[in-house]
């Protein structure tokens, strides 16, 4: 059976302070369900990061609601699950009743148990779906057989072997999870919070599915042989310039699966620009960018308001460096740092040098020295 997978839609974001729910919209309308006409699916798989943040804004669950209609339309199920961004308990809303209508919210710990069968031309695909969970949470999912465990990976394999136990013989089986994998790319839009350590997922854990549809990461990336990390849809930061973001069209069958990628066209890119002040205002001045820029500057000397004289042409400037700027800092803390080294006596004898045009004599520092041997001895006398 073929799936179009997908995760990390982060509807709602937000990238210095600019809304990318233009963007996400304009991805929905122009790159997924056109595909979705085009492919026609046995379903669309969304791997968690459904929001951006647990309590999402009207606008982006308006926008979430759209998709799910439209794909309701079409009579393609939705396979989805919570990632650690999204609210579990408001994604699980009405989740029963929507799975009888080729829904499914995965968002409540339980819902890994519950697979999801898809049967077609004597095929039959068996979807197991994992949400985000912790090792606390998984323990208590586990009950008895999870007291004793300790790290997530322990409790994620003793999950992964209680599916194994439900597989339907014939079937293909795909798990659909969000999670760490050991040994991934990682870039500036995941929190360290959530990856690496003792949340890390051992990719051989996985052997007994078919298919794994991740989510989490934002570079599409292998994880093992069986796991995929989609990769999000759009830039969520500028580090993530040099992706090539998509979306991973799937074949699944009992023993593997085959994959292909339908590139993503924005509406906006998230790109890295720099120059000198007067070559990008003449560039932006002869052909504007409408995408979202994060501009270095090259000049050796300071530029006036140069956001100010540069945004008419790059209306969605999210920042702008200076080169020279960032080296009179990292002077200034050199400076600074040397000043905490210097003896008090060294910063007389340096003044006297550069201010006075003289040299330290040894009564000068003798008498320095006395000075502050006396000054010492006052403080001494203030303290409790």
């Amino acid at each position: 059976m073929k799936f179009i997978h997908t995760s990390d839609w982060h509807l709602g974001r937000m990238l210095y302070g600019r809304s990318l729910l233009p963007d996400q919209e304009h991805f929905i309308e122009n790159t997924l369900l056109p595909l979705v006409d085009r492919e026609q699916p046995d379903g669309v798989i969304l791997a968690g990061d459904i929001y951006d943040r647990s309590v999402a804004p009207a606008a982006a669950i308006r926008l979430f609601d759209r998709t799910v209609e439209a794909l309701a339309q079409r009579g393609v199920p939705l396979i989805a699950i919570a990632g650690n961004h999204d609210g579990a308990d408001r994604l699980a809303v009405g989740a029963q009743l929507l799975r009888k209508n080729g829904v499914v919210i995965a968002a409540r710990p339980q819902d890994a148990f519950s697979p999801y069968v898809l049967e077609k031309a004597g095929e039959t695909v068996q979807l197991f779906t994992l949400p985000w969970l912790d090792a606390p949470s998984a323990r208590q999912l586990l009950g008895e057989k999870g007291k004793d465990l300790r790290t997530w990976g322990q409790c994620a394999q003793a999950i992964v072997d209680k599916m194994a136990g439900m597989f339907l013989p014939g079937a293909a089986h795909v798990l659909v999870s969000h999670c760490f994998v050991a040994g991934s790319m990682l870039s500036d839009s995941e929190s360290t919070v959530f990856v690496g350590g003792g949340d890390q997922t051992p990719a051989d854990i996985f052997a007994p599915f078919d298919y794994v549809a991740l989510g989490h990461l934002h570079a599409p990336q292998r994880a093992g042989e069986k796991g995929r990390y989609s990769g999000s849809p759009l830039w969520y930061s500028v580090d993530e310039e040099k992706h090539k973001k998509s979306l991973s069209i799937i074949e699944v069958r009992p023993g593997g699966f085959s994959l292909e990628e339908e590139p993503v066209v924005p509406l906006r890119r998230v790109r890295r620009i720099s120059g000198k002040f007067q070559e990008l205002l003449e560039a932006g001045e002869a052909s504007p960018s409408e995408d979202l820029v994060d501009i270095t500057l090259t000049d050796e000397g300071p530029v006036y308001l140069p956001a100010k004289q540069l945004r008419p042409y790059y209306p969605n400037l999210l920042s702008i460096h200076s080169q020279w700027m960032m080296r009179r800092q990292e002077e200034s803390e050199i400076q600074a740092a040397d000043a905490r080294r210097v003896s008090r006596t060294e910063v007389l004898s340096r003044f006297l040098q550069d201010v006075c045009d003289t040299e330290m004599t040894p009564e000068d520092e003798a008498l320095f020295a006395e000075t502050l041997r006396q000054l010492d001895l006052q403080e001494g006398a203030k303290q409790p």
